[in-house]
């Protein structure tokens, strides 16, 4: 990994306004006037222990040239979750199955904090206890990193960090009549191949949401490494190294002298932080602001890799003797 800037330009702040979802190395990059590759990302969480699809990617590159059948992948993704692939519908990323999912829905209950792209796509957000309308909920819950319980109902669940936290594909409410959104992209650390999904209850459900996808949505790219991905996919490896690795992530910002609030995703809380998040940037790691999860002064950290956690000591070291900047003083009394 290159080394950061000893010497940020000055010009590298306006790089800082949060992006709505993490994921904002690259901007961070060309601020700092560097390679992607000194950028230590974590303000989106993707698995720290996935391999680099690279090189399957470059077997299959010729798949490029070739309209998306998405049916192979379909039936391969479905026998490895265990479920009929007429109830599976692929889409691209699971901001889409987001969005498919809401516009079927239309109106829906959702509960602070929860994932920003529910109310973006929702027509109507509405109160808890609205006759006929059901809640959405993020399993584990993002931004809290909490699983629901056992007994916890909803009638959309977005599983995205789910596999993470748990070792399980999914918990299976889709057979017990909810809809569940996920995506692979997390999972597989490869969120520009955009790879997500849909499991309904009812083949009916998938064919309506089908029917609003747009055509050839997955591409061929996508589709043909999906089979190889899951293929032996070690979730319970996967999920016993995450938990490792955050409860490391947790005690290092715990020595710091920072609270910290660590649950089963694969990310930490850390509250009344907002500084961090440009002090780091100047050592080009980089954390996600939680305004838009209205916790602001929160930032998010996501796991890395034994690396990265080196990294991010050295950078937290190096911005704590340099000490937070000082708060703008409060009115006069």
């Amino acid at each position: 990994m290159a080394a950061p800037p000893s010497h940020p330009p000055a010009s590298y702040p306006q790089a800082l306004a949060p992006g709505d979802h993490g994921g904002d190395g690259r901007r961070l990059a060309r601020a700092l006037g560097v390679p992607l590759s000194a950028v230590l990302d974590l303000s989106a969480s993707l698995n720290p222990l996935a391999p680099p699809v690279g090189r399957l990617l470059a077997k299959l590159v010729d798949e490029a040239g070739r309209y998306p059948d998405p049916a192979y992948a379909t039936a391969a993704f479905a026998e490895a979750i265990g479920v009929g692939p007429g109830r599976l519908l692929l889409t691209n990323g699971g901001s889409e199955a987001i969005a498919l999912v809401s516009a079927e829905l239309r109106r829906a209950v959702v509960v602070e904090p929860e994932f920003s792209l529910w109310r973006r796509h929702l027509q109507q957000v509405v109160a808890p206890g609205t006759p006929g309308v059901g809640r959405v909920r993020s399993n584990p819950n993002n931004p809290t990193g909490a699983l629901a319980g056992d007994h916890e109902v909803a009638a959309v669940w977005d599983e995205a960090f789910y596999a993470l936290a748990t070792g399980r594909w999914t918990r299976g409410d889709a057979d017990r009549g909810a809809t569940v959104v996920g995506s692979l992209t997390k999972l597989f650390a490869c969120p520009g191949l955009r790879l997500g999904y849909v499991l309904a209850p009812r083949p009916e459900l998938l064919g309506r949401l089908a029917r609003r996808q747009p055509a050839w949505s997955v591409s061929s790219l996508a589709l043909a490494a999906l089979p190889a991905l899951v293929e032996d996919a070690p979730l319970t490896e996967w999920a016993q190294g995450v938990a490792r690795l955050r409860s490391q992530l947790a005690a290092l910002f715990e020595a710091a002298g920072f609270r910290v609030e660590s649950r089963d995703a694969p990310w930490v809380l850390v509250p009344e932080a907002a500084w961090l998040r440009p002090a780091l940037a100047r050592e080009a790691v980089l954390v996600r602001d939680c305004s838009n999860f209205g916790l602001p002064g929160w930032v998010r950290v996501a796991v890395p890799a034994e690396p990265g956690l080196e990294r991010l000591a050295q950078a937290l070291d190096k911005v704590l003797d340099e000490g937070p900047p000082p708060r703008p003083p409060g009115p006069e009394k």
